[in-house]
């Protein structure tokens, strides 16, 4: 695997933390812990878009539209997961199945981009 697809897992991950980071400054509504994780939210926003940006470049770039969905599709599946665990969000057959198949498709996207690379 080379290192730009190592960036935008990362950077995937970072938008799950982001994502997060928002449901919780909701949960919270003020104070310091509102803005610890505001706080979170940008840095982890800046990060995740930096990433995302150099896994686009480099001398193995990945495609910008497979980049975006690979990027995006690893914040969703990380922030449905962390819904569930966190905010304890409905875990039902047909969240599950989508979920799987959101997988199924990002794992396809990454196996037909590196052929093509």
């Amino acid at each position: 695997m080379n290192i730009n697809w190592i960036l935008l897992i990362i950077g995937g991950i970072f938008e799950t933390i982001f994502a997060i980071s928002l449901g919780k400054a909701q949960q919270v509504g003020s104070g310091k812990a509102f803005w610890f994780w505001i706080a979170v939210f940008l840095v982890s926003v800046t990060i995740s878009m930096i990433l995302l940006f150099k896994a686009m470049g480099g001398e193995k770039p990945i495609p910008v539209g497979t980049a975006y969905a690979v990027w995006g599709a690893i914040g969703a599946i990380g922030t449905v997961i962390m819904g569930i665990i966190l905010f304890k969000e409905p875990v039902n057959f047909w969240r599950l199945f989508f979920l799987t198949t959101l997988i199924i498709s990002v794992v396809g996207l990454q196996i037909v981009s590196t052929k093509a690379a």
